[in-house]
């Protein structure tokens, strides 16, 4: 029987919880500009939905780091507002941007989640479907992302560069510290 390392189990939850967290925010973020400075009722509606995945993935993360004892990152606040500013951000610039932002953030966690997927033994084996139904909640929100304008022409190749940049050193650093 497969067993996932103990150390490698405590970096996927830390991190996953704290990525979970950040998706939140960033849409957070993205719904302030919608609120305030743009208005875009379908893009809120979208947004709303897709936020309504992430609190349920959080949420069970937040359970599993408590359960387990688990020292959550001490960069959460920092990620919360970055968070935030990214999805505020990214959304002042324009609905392509804000789906963007969407995209290029999923597409990391695809490949950060089919990494642990590959890890984790038979010893964790629910931890292990919950990842993968979240991954496929994920690539939902990629797919959505592309369907309302998402775009990595022009400028914006730019952009899905620095978010995905971005997103895997906020990863590495979670995983450790």
């Amino acid at each position: 029987m497969k067993k996932t390392n103990p150390i490698k189990l405590e970096e996927f939850i830390r991190v996953d919880h704290a990525g979970e967290r950040g998706a939140i925010k960033i849409y957070e973020g993205q719904l302030l500009a919608l609120n305030t400075l743009i208005k875009d009722e379908k893009l809120k509606k979208t947004i709303e939905e897709m936020k309504i995945h992430e609190k349920e993935h959080s949420n069970y993360f937040e359970n599993e780091i408590k359960k387990r004892n688990i020292k959550p990152t001490k960069f959460l606040p920092l990620w919360d507002i970055l968070g935030v500013g990214l999805g505020f951000g990214s959304t002042l610039l324009g609905k392509k941007a804000a789906m963007l932002c969407t995209a290029s953030v999923e597409e990391v966690i695809d490949k950060h989640y089919l990494s642990q997927i590959d890890q984790i033994g038979e010893d964790e084996i629910y931890l292990k479907e919950k990842i993968i139904k979240f991954r496929e909640d994920e690539l939902h929100h990629k797919d959505i992302a592309y369907d309302e304008g998402a775009t990595k022409k022009g400028i914006y190749f730019f952009m899905d560069k620095i978010i995905k940049a971005g997103s895997k050193i906020a990863i590495k650093i979670s995983e450790k510290i």
